[in-house]
């Protein structure tokens, strides 16, 4: 499904994923998300899903970001090894809403079905989402 090797299309792709990660709101969407997004509960994350929460909007759009670039890899436009090693904060924010996924489709069946797909696929992919599961689990204390 996927490109077995990258090429120049795939690193002109990445390098615009990660300009399009530096305007002004969505560096700032970014910064409230990870700095301040810490759910401990499902109803913590429950919380952000609604509309009127401050975060609310920074979650929409850092979400449906890297879900929208993780679905580049899935379909085949951007290799996925080359995808893996450029998406850790795709995978930093999959990992803290991870422990809900189930509670979160029962109303959004399709959330973060294509970061879930990049990390069954790639081995990359889920050594650093490990690494960012012990990261969480020691801020956490």
């Amino acid at each position: 499904m996927g490109k077995d090797q990258a090429d120049a299309d795939d690193a002109r792709l990445i390098l615009e994923l990660y300009d399009l990660r530096r305007e002004a709101v969505m560096r700032q969407s970014r910064d409230d998300l990870f700095m301040k997004f810490h759910p401990r509960s499902y109803e913590d994350l429950a919380a952000v899903l609604k509309r009127d929460h401050p975060l609310n909007t920074a979650y929409r759009m850092v979400s449906s970001y890297w879900e929208m670039a993780a679905g580049f890899a899935k379909h085949g436009a951007l290799n996925l090894a080359l995808f893996a090693e450029n998406c850790g904060e795709g995978l930093f924010l999959f990992a803290k809403v991870r422990p809900y996924l189930d509670r979160i489709r029962q109303n959004a069946p399709t959330a973060y079905v294509n970061m879930e797909w990049v990390v069954q696929q790639s081995p990359e992919a889920r050594r650093r989402l490990e690494n960012v599961q012990q990261r969480l689990a020691a801020m956490a204390k």
